[in-house]
């Protein structure tokens, strides 16, 4: 039985699409799960669905085991070129841009096989009885050796990967801003009472949900305290927030304590700080 290959362009984009918002929504072994297609055959498929849409230009067996080596080449030149984007490899720009190019290049398949004739377009054979090993050309054993290895490896990596999820360096990114969200222009001068104000930022890379909190003091004393509602993995918080001097003087410094999860010691050895110059 032959399948258009137009259908099956068409199975791969909903399916794609389908499992974005799964992948989106999910976590842990089941979003590894889900990825495989996006990584191991999809963007292949397609690349090579809009390159050769004739038949006979390729065979079946040569078709799949390229689209699983095109497929890992693809998402590695992604993620060479994400590298030297702002938002970097993670999985969101990753997952937008292979689906983007899966999208793009079915749209190109589609159209390139509507201007093949009918009877030179490629379609997918499905036979449900395997073919002997015996009647298999040279090549065709190669190929075939080469896709069951591929599968085994790609199979075998997910399995490592779900088993030894490798974990990076777990990190809290703690800073504080200027009025305007820059390093610079920081208060310096202050009339005492008078309320101070600068932007303090928290940027989360625990790897699990983690609630802050941040003490202000100005000279020892305590002039604000800030708790921060609970933050997920990379998720960010940044606000403008003040405190109040609460005696003068030629120079008081400032401290910012960060906590982590309600703890009794402070998360660094030594917290962010200013000097301000506070005047009757």
């Amino acid at each position: 039985m032959e399948v258009d290959n137009r259908k099956v362009l068409i199975a791969i984009i909903i399916v794609t699409l389908l499992l974005f918002l799964a992948v989106v929504s999910t976590s842990g072994a089941l979003r590894i799960a889900l990825s495989v297609p996006f990584v191991l055959f999809f963007p292949g498929y397609t690349m090579l669905s809009a390159l050769f849409p004739k038949r006979g230009s390729l065979g079946g067996i040569e078709r799949m085991a390229l689209s699983f080596g095109l497929s890992i080449a693809i998402v590695s030149l992604i993620g060479l070129i994400l590298n030297y984007t702002p938002g970097g490899i993670s999985l969101y720009p990753i997952l937008i841009f292979l689906t983007a190019f899966i999208l793009v290049t079915s749209a190109i398949a589609w159209y390139r096989q509507m201007t093949v004739p009918l009877a030179e377009q490629f379609s997918v054979a499905v036979n449900i009885s395997l073919p002997k090993w015996r009647q298999l050309g040279t090549l065709d054993k190669a190929l075939s050796v080469s896709l069951v290895g591929a599968i085994l490896v790609a199979l075998g990596s997910l399995g490592y990967a779900v088993a030894m999820p490798k974990t990076a360096e777990k990190f809290t990114e703690f800073y504080i801003l200027g009025v305007e969200g820059k390093a610079e222009n920081y208060p310096k001068m202050v009339t005492l009472g008078e309320s101070v104000e600068l932007v303090i930022g928290i940027v989360n890379h625990e790897y699990e949900v983690t609630s802050y909190r941040i003490d202000i003091k100005t000279n020892g004393i305590e002039s604000n305290q800030i708790t921060i509602q609970p933050l997920a993995n990379e998720e960010k918080w940044e606000e403008v927030v003040s405190f109040v001097p609460q005696s003068s003087s030629e120079s008081q410094r400032v401290e910012f304590w960060l906590y982590k999860n309600d703890g009794a010691k402070p998360y660094f050895k030594e917290p962010l700080h200013l000097y301000i110059v506070v005047t009757d």
